[in-house]
């Protein structure tokens, strides 16, 4: 295997899945070497996959259903990374078995075209896979019992990221906690949500820059209220610059 080299090109991911690959196993061990030599449990997944493992080294990232996980070991055809308790909390990737499929993408170089959006890795919840419904030869699928304080970011024609999947939402219904999104035909046959049962649980990370903004506009309204809604004209100013800033990175990281 190969250490991890000079290479600071890595970065994240753009929700564009490059393969379907298999679950080879998922088990915790209790043989687990801690920073200070002790020896703890933990959970390792092995990943069965093709093209993925190209340029791979130990440490690099690669998101498995929307994950970005670390790779531990890595060999001609599978690749096994430690799962944080944080990411089995967070993630589906605690349902998973042995032959299982699962979306793989590896971390993107700075010059690699993003045909997606950008995507971190950093999983927020999971949702529910409620219908999947034929339209044309499109494929609707509606995703709900997705946490309430993730829907705030969930709009109309926005981005989010499904099992590591970069899709526009097509439909939202606040209230009732779901969403919907279309997978064109090619997409159908390229990634694992058509394979999936009604019932079954996806990975959901909503849009970065709605996160962001949400949290500078939040910001801000909690500083006028302090004031008693004395508007002070460099608040604002702030605000706007802050929310060009963003909109600023987001384009240049589109490109």
């Amino acid at each position: 295997c190969k250490c991890h080299p000079s290479d600071p090109e890595k970065m994240v991911f753009s929700g564009i899945v490059q393969e379907m690959g298999r679950i080879v196993s998922l088990e915790e061990r209790d043989d687990i070497k801690m920073w200070d030599g002790k020896i703890s449990k933990g959970t390792i997944l092995v990943v069965e996959m093709k093209t993925s493992l190209k340029d791979a080294y130990i440490g690099c990232s690669i998101a498995i259903n929307g994950v970005c996980l670390t790779v531990t070991e890595f060999d001609e055809k599978t690749a096994s990374f430690g799962l944080a308790p944080e990411t089995l909390r967070r993630s589906n990737l605690k349902h998973l078995q042995v032959g299982d499929p699962v979306n793989i993408e590896p971390s993107l170089k700075v010059d690699d075209r993003n045909s997606g959006h950008y995507v971190q890795g950093h999983v927020d919840g999971t949702g529910e896979i409620l219908s999947k419904t034929e339209d044309g030869d499109s494929l609707r699928v509606r995703i709900g019992n997705v946490p309430a304080d993730l829907m705030l970011y969930i709009v109309e024609k926005g981005y989010i990221a499904v099992d590591g999947t970069s899709l526009t939402i097509t439909g939202v219904d606040q209230v009732e906690c779901w969403f919907e999104f279309m997978l064109i035909s090619h997409t159908q046959s390229a990634i694992i949500i058509p394979k999936k049962e009604i019932g079954e649980y996806v990975n959901i990370e909503v849009d970065i820059m709605a996160k962001y903004s949400t949290q500078r506009l939040d910001a801000v309204s909690k500083e006028l209220r302090s004031t008693k809604l004395v508007v002070k004209g460099s608040t604002i100013m702030s605000c706007i610059a802050m929310t060009l800033s963003f909109l600023a990175l987001y384009r240049s990281l589109k490109k």
